[in-house]
């Protein structure tokens, strides 16, 4: 077996793959308008999108009663001001509730958690 994507819905494929192919720089593959598929350069897991007429993002942090987050995405950077900067202009929002001081928790424009980090923290 080999895992080959992990899968985010949203309202919007499209919308949403475009967000993390301009902060990732990966490539699409599929495009449809309810199926989109990036992958990395150099092979490797990619990330694939489908839209869901009812999704509802999940509460950041976890709140009881709401939509609770069943994964998130972590992502290795070189520099986390830069990279946090980059995401909020590709159209992230820095999270509201910060709980370590080495990571940074951004919100995708679906509402997905994301977390920055740096080796080495």
């Amino acid at each position: 077996m080999t895992l080959t994507a992990a899968v985010l819905d949203s309202p919007d494929a499209r919308e949403l793959a475009g967000f993390y192919q301009r902060l990732l720089g990966w490539p699409r593959g599929a495009d449809e308008p309810d199926w989109v598929t990036l992958r990395p350069p150099g092979g490797g897991t990619g990330l694939s999108f489908q839209s869901e007429p009812g999704y509802v993002p999940p509460s950041w942090p976890t709140s009881r009663g709401r939509q609770q987050m069943m994964s998130h995405l972590d992502i290795e950077v070189a520099d986390l001001d830069a990279a946090g900067a980059r995401a909020v202009a590709e159209g992230a929002e820095l999270a509201d509730f910060q709980p370590q001081d080495d990571v940074r928790v951004y919100l995708d424009p679906a509402g997905h958690p994301f977390c920055l980090w740096v080796r080495g923290s």
